[in-house]
């Protein structure tokens, strides 16, 4: 390609980017789901659950024969009723491990009932499970996003579930008759995981460090929670300061190595006197596949209140090998989610206001070797732009794109100046040919 050529083209695609921008922007705005906030318990606005982008659309089946296929590596939204149950299909291989993950998005403010929630498994062409997961809202009580996946593992000590072919993705929502009848918004992602290079331990140590690590030094610092998984805010170890509405959901990312441990806790400040609200916060723990991993409530009657996850075991392989959630979940390297939800009922206590919130991080252990996969990690490893981003608190969706900023970017100034921008850069594109 000629130097001119070159020009030309390298004109095009950032004129390109700008418009798909610009394009994306004016999208957004023709979408009141997901442009204007959702009503919160007191009316006041509450940020909707911000859904990954680059997302397609499909239909879940009410038959397996009918299933449209998941492809791997991407993302989709469906949509699930009351009571509902899907199937998606995805076709695999005897190579690799497989993961689907559903987050479950219903309506903020609706009314859910303990054990509320969605069962997703993959199963054979037998109606054989291969793994599943149940989810529910727990002691937590209210409408916020839920998540959890269900995995094929390839084991050549099992008899089922390991041949090449046709799998299929069951997504089984369960609700009281008296919960909010509301349809639940549905982000998929079929993700997947290289087999080992050899066999590594599986038995799990008897002996791990369990006891809970000094809270993190140098003091609180201010990072905003994102308000979806795709645009997790980054953090390292820490004592990380945000403020919460009743009814949000605060969404952060730490990336954990081989051979690390994660400690979370969470703190709501003091405010004035109120009645107790309880399980007034939640605080949830995702893995890298968006795996459910461990969850805790804390209440609240106007004093500071502090809840802490249970101490998890370091990162390893061998995780795998047990059904404990909080154990199996600590199975590979990679970013770990944490979730923050502020009860709704919080308005009607303490008025619909933001309340000051303190996520505490620590991670602790060196980094160590990873198990040796046969082929590339993907998702499954830290590395040192990882690091970076968990230091500068950057959103996933900041390093999933290099056109993510000029999206942002267009966010900020406004879609009719975008659409400016976006015929500036034609106009000097039709000049450099010119």
């Amino acid at each position: 390609m000629s130097t001119q050529a070159g020009r030309r083209a390298g004109i095009g695609r950032r004129a390109g980017a700008l418009i798909a921008a610009a394009a994306a922007v004016g999208a957004v705005t023709g979408l009141p789901a997901q442009a204007h906030a959702a009503e919160g318990a007191g009316g006041a606005p509450v940020p909707p659950y911000a859904f990954d982008g680059s997302a397609q659309r499909v239909q879940g089946a009410a038959s397996s024969l009918d299933a449209k296929p998941l492809q791997p590596g991407k993302t989709y939204r469906d949509t699930l009723k009351k009571d509902g149950k899907v199937y998606y299909r995805v076709d695999l291989d005897t190579k690799r491990n497989t993961y689907v993950s559903v987050v479950a998005v219903p309506k903020p403010g609706g009314k859910v009932a303990y054990g509320d929630g969605f069962k997703v498994s993959i199963q054979d062409g037998s109606g054989a499970d291969c793994g599943y997961q149940d989810v529910d809202f727990g002691s937590g009580q209210y409408a916020r996003p839920l998540a959890g996946y269900a995995r094929r593992i390839v084991d050549p000590d099992s008899s089922t579930c390991q041949k090449q072919g046709a799998y299929y993705v069951l997504v089984e929502r369960e609700s009281a008759a008296d919960s909010t009848p509301d349809d639940w918004e549905l982000e998929l992602r079929h993700v997947s995981e290289p087999l080992l290079k050899k066999a590594v331990p599986t038995a799990l140590p008897e002996a791990w460090p369990s006891g809970t690590p000094a809270p993190p030094g140098g003091g609180p610092q201010p990072r905003q929670g994102g308000a979806g998984f795709h645009d997790a805010v980054s953090a390292r170890e820490g004592e990380w300061r945000a403020d919460i509405r009743p009814g949000q959901t605060l969404f952060y990312r730490v990336p954990v190595d081989w051979g690390q441990q994660l400690f979370a806790s969470a703190e709501l400040g003091s405010g004035t006197d109120g009645d107790l609200v309880s399980n007034a916060l939640t605080l949830s723990l995702d893995n890298p596949a968006l795996g459910f991993v461990d969850m805790n409530t804390v209440s609240y009657s106007g004093e500071p209140a502090t809840l802490a996850l249970d101490p998890l075991r370091p990162v390893a392989h061998e995780n795998r090998t047990t059904y404990d959630n909080a154990t199996s979940g600590m199975r590979f390297a990679g970013w770990y989610y944490l979730t923050a939800t502020l009860s709704p009922e919080m308005a009607a206590a303490y008025g619909d206001k933001p309340v000051p919130l303190t996520l505490r991080v620590n991670v602790t252990g060196s980094a160590q070797p990873g198990p040796g996969y046969d082929g590339d990690p993907g998702m499954f490893t830290v590395t040192a732009d990882d690091r970076d981003a968990a230091a500068n608190g950057a959103t996933g969706a900041d390093a999933g794109s290099d056109g993510t900023m000029i999206a942002v970017a267009a966010a900020g100034i406004g879609t009719g100046t975008v659409l400016l921008l976006g015929l500036g850069a034609w106009t000097l594109l039709a000049r450099r040919r010119a």
